[in-house]
């Protein structure tokens, strides 16, 4: 299968420090990749460099071929790439349903006037209302955005990238601050799309279930620095991966 999203040395510098340093990486559609390192490892800076919220200070980013490296993360979100953050990133004022129908008109360019009727836009109404159900808020529609637990925040956003049908779906430890009991729902959100397999999936997280259970395949960053790249079970059990991710001294002890 074509490869939809690729990183050709991609770098970025703060001051005299290398953040990321030369990553070169290719991913494919139907494929669910995760990213691991230790904190500081540059996972979310690297992110931030393929979305586009980061100037690159070298290498490119390419989408079908196509660099992106000049375009804003506007630019990139427009051509397929679909970024879901740490902290929620939505309208707050607006409630749960017209979060998500801004975003379907953005989607299907039929302008962005709130004061449009609800009549003229039914068809928008309902495709947001299904994606409410999909991620379990149907019953929250009319609720602002901001009243929201921060677990149903999380689930918002990930219908927002629901709405934007992106090509690339990006997931920035998507189930951060959330309770044991909200978790699942965005796991099983995740799974749906990569059971597609017709979309490109990068996933930021520190939860080894997490990536044990999603996860076709790791690449593991340190120091900024590509280490490791496989399928979960092999690469999880290099001594590089060990030390970088669980410590030295757990690498040590189950090496002896």
């Amino acid at each position: 299968m074509s490869i939809s999203l690729e990183t050709r040395a991609l770098t970025v510098n703060f001051g005299g420090h290398v953040a990321v340093n030369q990553v070169s990486c290719a991913f494919r559609p139907g494929t669910l990749t995760a990213i691991v390192g230790p904190n500081g490892a540059g996972k979310t800076t690297y992110f931030n460099l393929i979305s586009g919220q980061l100037p690159a200070s070298g290498g490119e980013v390419l989408l079908n071929g196509e660099s992106l490296t000049r375009h804003g993360a506007a630019a990139r979100a427009r051509g397929g790439l679909g970024r879901a953050f740490q902290l929620t990133n939505l309208f707050p004022r607006l409630s749960v349903l017209e979060n998500v129908r801004l975003v379907l008109q953005a989607r299907h360019r039929t302008g962005l006037r709130l004061l449009t009727t609800w009549f003229s836009q039914r068809h928008l109404v309902e495709e947001a209302g299904d994606i409410l159900e999909q991620i379990s808020l149907a019953a929250r529609r009319d609720t602002p955005a901001s009243a929201l637990s921060h677990g149903d925040q999380r689930k918002l956003e990930v219908g927002l990238l629901l709405a934007m049908q992106p090509q690339v779906f990006m997931f920035d430890e998507p189930t951060a601050g959330m309770s044991h009991d909200e978790a699942p729902v965005i796991l099983e959100l995740i799974a749906r799309i990569q059971a597609r397999r017709d979309k490109t999936i990068l996933l930021v997280e520190h939860k080894m279930d997490v990536v044990e259970r999603l996860a076709d395949r790791v690449i593991v960053l340190n120091h900024g620095q590509l280490v490791a790249d496989g399928a979960p079970a092999a690469v999880m059990r290099l001594r590089v991966v060990q030390e970088a991710y669980l410590g030295a001294e757990v690498a040590a002890e189950e090496a002896a």
